[in-house]
């Protein structure tokens, strides 16, 4: 969507939850953005103090989330589930919705999005969609 600039990827977050919430209209990719931002309110504050939000470095090692990599995740389950890409995502995401529901599914299947990209990084190889699609039946 943005290549790897992180500052106009942070930007068009805060462009589309800016957007929202002065009622202006929407384009598809928008709504969905400003949707995931609306259903996390503990990053509302953050998202206000726009300069913080984009120069922000957040490091796992100090016990840190990312919100945008978070609510990124978020649009990346979304994505899988309306394509069903990898194939049956969708059943299993439906499943998990019938037993935790609609977010707290989408973080189950976060975890194990964010594992096989963390995989495929460091051994230099195409995400795994057998070992993704086992990880997601085993939630």
């Amino acid at each position: 969507m943005f290549g790897n600039d992180r500052d106009s990827l942070r930007r068009y977050y805060l462009q589309c939850w800016n957007k929202f919430q002065q009622h202006q209209p929407l384009d598809a990719l928008e709504q969905q953005i400003a949707s995931v931002v609306a259903a996390h309110p503990e990053y509302h504050a953050l998202l206000a103090q726009a300069e913080t939000a984009l120069q922000r470095d957040y490091l796992p090692e100090n016990g840190e989330t990312n919100p945008f990599l978070h609510m990124g995740l978020h649009l990346g389950i979304r994505e899988q589930v309306a394509t069903n890409r990898p194939a049956g995502i969708s059943e299993l995401y439906r499943q998990l919705v019938i037993k935790y529901g609609d977010h707290d599914a989408e973080h189950r299947m976060m975890d194990c999005l964010a594992e096989s990209i963390w995989l495929a990084q460091r051994n230099q190889t195409m995400p795994d969609e057998t070992a993704y699609l086992e990880c997601l039946q085993k939630q």
